[in-house]
């Protein structure tokens, strides 16, 4: 196992983009994987890309999975995503989509196996997070066990090891962090309903917490919106 090939989740917003910046600071030699689940907003496949070239990814990777074939998401289903106060009602809101994460870092695991790659990184937070189970960090510590269970480099090799660097900085501090680190956040997309050009709503939860975020860092809001 390489410990300077990583894999590291890379959805086109802001956190994932922050993290790619930092695995690269610690010296990894990054892989960026995003996925095509059948979310609504692809344009953020295009900012996914954009972030990669921009912050020197080694390569980056878009894999398909049809979540949309079972739904149960607004991001997965025609069901409305919500605006305003409404994003904030449900302690789990109808923007989790399910299995999400948990498939994501499988995918990312298979192709860390590939590479020789001992470390994966994503993007999760325990802060600004909209309440998904999947962002916790019990689940992070869940995933780390199965993935040395599940797999060869588990079993024979140095181990894996799944770093979320986000998973107690509030979006403030994830702002302030991505911008010491170079980050062009104009390159990201976060927007839940981002049209095809990548502007955003304005109105998500997605939105509100990236907005609060440019505002606690002080910084100036370079999201482009419909």
């Amino acid at each position: 196992m390489s410990s300077k090939n990583a894999v590291v989740l890379l959805s086109g917003g802001m956190d994932s983009a922050v993290v790619l910046a930092m695995a690269r600071e610690q010296g990894f030699r990054c892989h960026a994987l995003s996925v095509r689940y059948g979310q609504r907003h692809t344009s953020e496949l295009d900012a996914a890309r954009r972030v990669a070239q921009a912050l020197g990814a080694a390569g980056h990777k878009v894999v398909d999975v049809d979540l949309r074939s079972i739904g149960g998401s607004a991001l997965t289903a025609d069901i409305e995503v919500p605006t305003g106060e409404a994003a904030a009602v449900d302690p789990i809101p109808v923007t989790y989509v399910p299995a999400r994460n948990t498939i994501m870092l499988s995918v990312a695991l298979g192709w860390a196996e590939v590479l020789g790659a001992a470390d994966i990184f994503c993007g999760v937070n325990a802060v600004d997070y909209s309440g998904y189970p999947d962002c916790r960090p019990e689940f992070i510590e869940a995933f780390e066990r199965l993935a040395n269970l599940a797999t060869k480099a588990g079993v024979e090799g140095a181990g894996i090891r799944i770093h979320a660097p986000l998973q107690h900085l509030g979006k403030d501090a994830i702002v302030s962090e991505g911008l010491r680190l170079g980050v062009d956040f104009s390159h990201t997309v976060s927007c839940y309903q981002a049209d095809a050009e990548g502007r955003a709503c304005g109105g998500c939860d997605a939105c509100r917490l990236r907005a609060q975020g440019f505002e606690g860092a002080g910084a100036v809001d370079t999201t482009r919106y419909a």
